[in-house]
């Protein structure tokens, strides 16, 4: 039976790794490499997650017999929004319904801190990942070349309610 829960500062290590795992997948798919992108969740270092959490962002692990096997990070942006980030479930873990887990999770805390709506950055060009998006409430708002990536960055937002 999987559970979501608050990360310990000692489990950082193992969120990084899961993180990793997680993107890498997609790294693969889209021919990503450290040197090309890395700020992508496939490459990154434990000390990403401290500063991350020194700025005040919350981090949960979804565990299934006390093994961490997928993680999420919400940043509050002000105004009623939180961000949704680094979300990922390790490959044979995947189609258990845990990615929809975490971001009906990620709804209801955000919901309970107050906010109106969580903002999601994908690769545009994921079709796969934009319509499960898409399938569990997501709104695509639009989408940004930036000159420094090799992909589009697609903006959703999904509405937590009042």
């Amino acid at each position: 039976m999987a559970d979501i829960r608050e990360v310990h500062d000692g489990e950082l290590d193992r969120c990084a790794e899961v993180i990793r795992r997680g993107f890498q997948t997609v790294a693969d798919d889209f021919g990503l490499t450290e040197e090309r992108v890395p700020t992508n969740g496939a490459y990154i270092k434990t000390e990403r997650l401290i500063a991350d959490r020194a700025k005040g962002n919350l981090m949960y692990a979804l565990t299934e017999d006390d093994r961490i096997v997928g993680f999420m990070q919400l940043e509050n942006a002000g105004n009623g929004t939180f961000y949704l980030e680094k979300i990922s479930v390790v490959p044979e873990y995947r189609h258990r319904g845990y990615g929809t887990a975490l971001l009906d999770f990620a709804r209801e805390k955000a919901k309970e801190m107050g906010a109106h709506k969580l903002g999601i950055a994908i690769i545009e060009e994921n079709g796969i990942l934009k319509e499960w998006y898409i399938k569990n409430g997501c709104v695509p708002t639009g989408s940004k070349k930036f000159e420094h990536l090799p992909f589009t960055v697609g903006f959703l937002e999904l509405s937590v309610g009042e």
